[in-house]
Parts: structure tokens; sequence; C-alpha cells
């Protein structure tokens, strides 16, 4: 494989899986292989929708018009110094989004994904400060935290799963070293991030 290949998969790869869409990724696995599939899907699509607005569509928007408002590309934006307002608006756009599920009663646990989004994005507002780690890394995490905490509380084997999550982590990390965004403890470091955050914040809200 050439490396300009290799740079195209890479950057699919880290658009695929940016750590905008971890959230709708978990909440997508969570609805079709968990007992959480027996909701009905009317409901469903309604909680997917609500994620993606305040969870992706928001986020991208607000920060696409402060990049450009300060003439910025996007390789730019990436800078750590350059960080933490996307950080801020992404922040404020899940609050809303924890505070509508809150208003209409959400069950808890599924306000735990969110809750552990959150928190995860304050630690990386902080770290930002010094280090800059990977938020791509931190989703993926995310991602494996709401599998196996899933996996706890509705009671399933979730090995097949986890397998192919570690896998697609791996190829994500993989794809973010060869186009120079992270080392690989930056990576690790946020993977260590998210995974921790959805543990702990999914069942702790069933709790």
């Amino acid at each position: 494989m050439s490396e300009k290949q290799l740079i195209r998969i890479s950057k699919f790869l880290s658009v695929a899986f940016t750590p905008f869409n971890a959230p709708l990724w978990a909440f997508i696995g969570m609805f079709l292989f968990s007992y959480l599939k027996l909701l009905p899907w009317n409901y469903k699509l309604f909680i997917l929708c609500m994620v993606w607005v305040f969870t992706v569509f928001i986020p991208r928007m607000s920060i696409n018009v402060f990049r450009v408002i300060n003439k910025w590309t996007h390789w730019q934006l990436s800078h750590r110094e350059h960080r933490h307002m996307p950080y801020v608006l992404t922040l404020v756009s899940y609050s809303i989004c924890l505070a509508v599920m809150t208003s209409m009663n959400v069950p808890a646990f599924i306000r735990g994904v969110i809750i552990a989004s959150l928190v995860a994005q304050v630690i990386c507002v902080v770290v930002n400060y010094w280090w800059k780690i990977s938020t791509h890394m931190v989703g993926m995490g995310g991602m494996l935290g709401v599998l196996v905490s899933m996996s706890y509380l509705f009671y399933f084997n979730p090995a097949i799963s986890v397998c192919m999550l570690l896998l697609l982590s791996g190829l994500v990390g993989t794809a973010r070293i060869i186009l120079r965004q992270h080392t690989p403890a930056q990576l690790f470091a946020g993977y260590a991030i998210g995974f921790f955050c959805s543990m702990y914040f999914v069942l702790a809200s069933w709790l």
C-alpha cells in the first residue's frame, strides 16, 4: 500500500470517527446490540436525532463559524493553543442536550452517556493547557466504556463487540499517528479518559 493510500484511509477514519460522532455511535450501538433494541423505533429515532443535533450538528457549525471568523485553516485549528474555544462551544452544546434530556425525563443511564462525554471534555480542556490530548481516542474509549457498562447493566456478553471495537480503536489511533496529529502517549491517555469516564458515569447514573 502506498503512502498516499495510507494517508487517504487515515483521513477517512479520522472523519468517520471524529470525537463529535462518538456519542452518536455509542447510542447507535446501544440501540442495536443491547436489550435497548426492544425500545420503540420512534423513541430511538427521536433520541438519535436529539443527540445528532446537539453533539454533531451544532458543535460542528459553531466551530466552523469560529474558524472562519478567525481565518484559520483546519490544520491551524488543530494546534493545542487554538483548541480551547472549540472545547467551550462543544461543552455548551452538550450541556444544552443534557438539560433537554433531563426536562424530558430521559432514563438516567442514557443521560449518563452525555454526562460522561461532558466530563471527559472538561478533563480535555484542563489537560489541553499543558498537553495536546487525542479527543478521537477519548471518543473511542468512551464507546468501549459504554459497551462494557451496558453489558454489566443488561447482562449480555460483549466479547465479540469488544474485540471489534478494540480493533477499530487501534485503526483510528494508527490513523492519527500516520497523520502526525498525536504521539502514542496522547492516544493512550485519551483512550483511558474516555473509557473510565463512560464506565463510571453510566454505572453511577443507573445506581
